[in-house]
């Protein structure tokens, strides 16, 4: 029962927050309300047991990626943004339209979403830790993958540092 009202207060929060985030005037208001959506987040990762996600939730999304939204809103002129209306006068057909794709995607998720069930199970990962058993799967079975990715990031690092040094050098 004390479970139920738990996922129910993160499930209500979450829901509560993200149309918060969406209908706030105010781009400053808007940021600091996704932030308490991504601590609710965290902790409903943490209710369902995926520690590590819930500490990558707070580490990478509520620490780096809402400074980089909140340094790009500072960086906004607030008074012109203030001033126009967001808001398009044909809601209901957007409304709509939505609808019909949130259903599209539903039907062709269904098989996905019921499909054969994996070979970590609930017993698994109690015996192992989460973090355990991703580190096994990463390190393992996609290894290739992540590596490929480190050598990408690497050389995405590379190349931001050799244009911020020629636009240093240039003025």
């Amino acid at each position: 029962m004390i479970q139920q009202l738990f996922f129910a207060y993160f499930s209500a929060a979450i829901i509560l927050l993200s149309v918060l985030v969406i209908t706030r005037r105010n781009p400053v208001h808007s940021v600091m309300w996704m932030l308490l959506l991504f601590f609710h987040l965290a902790g409903l990762y943490l209710f369902l047991g995926a520690e590590f996600i819930a500490a990558i939730q707070v580490i990478v999304y509520a620490g780096a990626i809402l400074v980089l939204f909140l340094f790009v809103v500072l960086l906004l002129n607030l008074r012109e943004e203030l001033k126009t209306n967001r808001f398009i006068t044909s809601w209901p057909v957007s409304l709509i339209i939505c609808a019909g794709i949130l259903l599209l995607i539903i039907s062709s998720l269904r098989d996905f979403l019921l499909g054969p069930i994996g070979k970590y199970s609930v017993e698994y990962l109690r015996k192992e830790t989460n973090t355990v058993a991703l580190g096994k799967v990463l390190y393992t079975e996609f290894l290739l993958p992540f590596e490929i990715a480190s050598l990408v990031l690497l050389v995405a690092i590379i190349g931001a540092i050799v244009l911020a040094k020629r636009r240093v050098k240039s003025h």
